[in-house]
């Protein structure tokens, strides 16, 4: 039988939340989006993470109709993992004020639809602040997550069995989240490592901080599945040590570098063809949906 932990994962992440302004080659448009995961699912990748926005305004609405037809677009096309986003507390006044039954309702609406295998949780809060507006003596924002919001989006992950993505800002992401996992019974979690160059958050994508990474997950999480992402980051160079140490990929214009002149597809392509130069091979969706659901409650907290 074919070892499918040997496969390295490829996801593509399309938007994200930044609006054209801070990234001007992000899909809006619904056929917009669907096409361009349908584009990167064909060049390699196997899962697929997208924004939902109001055509009219070019902002984010996380309006469970548009994310049903952006997954159904993509999936009535090519075999994908589709999951959407949370909108996240700090940067939009309209999630400030929700609640956190608001913010996941979409979430719970898409997974009792039958729409959803993975969900995405940020299990922390973190200060971002990107170096440019630093410079320009610009206040961020603090990505606010409560304990009480992070238990409430994994209840929904045990109730519909969603793999939650977990994105890990700063390394108490991990900590927390491993021993969340625990105590609510969750399926799988992926550990998404989150790195950056224009934000302050977490760490610069270098080798000395993946290592640091490892050796965490290696503690609270053992035998995770875990990708390597961020933000206003290019994570190609660590390719080769991620598809050494057996992790998986992300890439796309949310995580690119602002003002990427590249599209999804190219980043996609340029992504797999380094993994396959690192010796990788890359995964289908079946694939991925088969080693993410070993069902292993072994992410344990060293207090437990």
């Amino acid at each position: 039988m074919e070892d499918l932990t040997k496969k390295t994962w490829l996801e593509a992440a399309l938007n994200g939340p930044w609006t054209q302004n801070r990234q001007p080659g992000i899909p809006v448009r619904v056929e917009e989006i669907v096409q361009q995961g349908i584009d990167c699912v064909n060049a390699g990748a196997a899962i697929v993470h997208v924004h939902a926005y109001d055509e009219d305004t070019g902002q984010q609405n996380d309006d469970v109709d548009v994310y049903k037809r952006i997954i159904d677009g993509i999936r009535s096309k090519v075999d994908a993992v589709v999951y959407p986003t949370v909108s996240l507390p700090g940067m939009n006044p309209n999630v400030d004020r929700s609640s956190v039954k608001e913010r996941f309702a979409h979430i719970e609406s898409l997974a009792k639809d039958g729409f959803l295998e993975w969900t995405v949780l940020d299990p922390g809060s973190s200060n971002f602040a990107h170096y440019d507006d630093l410079k320009e003596d610009k206040l961020g924002y603090v990505h606010t997550n409560p304990e009480s919001d992070i238990r409430h989006g994994l209840r929904i992950a045990r109730e519909y069995g969603l793999h939650p993505s977990f994105a890990v800002y700063e390394p108490g992401f991990a900590r927390l989240g491993a021993t969340l996992h625990w105590r609510e019974a969750t399926p799988d979690p992926i550990y998404r490592l989150m790195f950056s160059s224009g934000f302050t958050f977490g760490f610069p994508p270098e080798d000395y901080a993946m290592t640091a990474y490892l050796n965490l997950l290696d503690q609270v999480a053992p035998g995770c599945n875990w990708m390597v992402s961020g933000l206003d980051v290019n994570v190609i160079p660590l390719i080769p040590r991620i598809v050494m140490e057996g992790g998986h990929v992300r890439v796309g214009l949310q995580d690119a570098p602002f003002g990427s002149e590249k599209t999804n597809c190219e980043l996609v392509e340029e992504a797999a063809n380094a993994i396959e130069l690192s010796g990788g091979d890359l995964a289908k969706a079946g694939e991925v949906r088969l080693a993410a659901s070993s069902d292993k409650l072994e992410a344990m907290s060293s207090g437990i």
